[in-house]
């Protein structure tokens, strides 16, 4: 395969040893030409700025904002860049918010290596690839059974949902829980996505509604 008929691939990871595994995957698809990387969403979209990229590999889960920044930057771009997404998360909500901000594909990363080779390689094509628990994920948005909200958090996640919601701040619930401030950033912006939240304000009223907190707790 010619220089010239080979796809260039943003790598959007921010955990070195994940982004140096996709990397060798990567460099073994006579498809992939040049690759580069990055390790958040400014990096990401200083990259997209420079270069010309074709297609974005992209984590959800970054420090500084969450990568549907960047599948929002690409879905305005010409020409066109495609965007395969290979998360953690595999919730319906998530599936259903990336495919409608446009990613051609979908994994989980739990993959095997060769679901990951066959993804790339349609999403380039033109195609779209969904992992099977990003399909499932998908349909049960489409019927609208997303089931109950709080079965889809993590315990972490419930503990760090009543803190916010006591309006507590970063760094306190940190020192509480024993972890970093990142790590509570990390989660709070995973159970915005997840309950289709966009503040801490109605974080708070939706802990108060499924009964989180005790009298006196949250918002006035």
């Amino acid at each position: 395969m010619s220089d010239a008929s080979r796809v260039t691939v943003l790598l959007v990871e921010d955990h070195p040893l994940v982004r140096a595994g996709l990397r060798r995957v990567l460099d073994d698809l006579p498809e992939v030409g040049t690759i580069h990387e990055a390790d958040s969403v400014h990096g990401a979209l200083a990259t997209l700025a420079a270069e010309s990229i074709d297609l974005v590999l992209l984590d959800l889960n970054l420090p500084d904002a969450d990568g549907f920044v960047v599948l929002r930057q690409v879905r305005t771009m010409d020409p066109p860049v495609r965007a395969l997404i290979l998360s953690m998360h595999a919730e319906p909500v998530w599936v259903r918010r990336a495919v409608q901000e446009g990613a051609a594909g979908y994994l989980v990363k739990d993959l095997a290596v060769q679901e990951l080779r066959d993804a790339v390689r349609v999403v380039i094509g033109g195609g779209a690839f969904f992992s099977a628990s990003a399909q499932q994920a998908l349909a049960a948005a489409t019927r609208g059974d997303l089931g109950d909200p709080l079965a889809q958090l993590t315990p972490r996640e419930r503990e760090v949902l009543i803190d916010v919601a006591r309006g507590l701040p970063t760094k306190a619930i940190a020192a509480d829980r024993h972890i970093s401030p990142r790590t509570v950033e990390s989660h709070r912006s995973s159970l915005m996505h997840k309950l289709g939240l966009h503040s801490v304000a109605e974080l708070t009223r939706f802990a108060l509604e499924q009964g989180l907190l005790g009298p006196g707790d949250g918002a006035p």
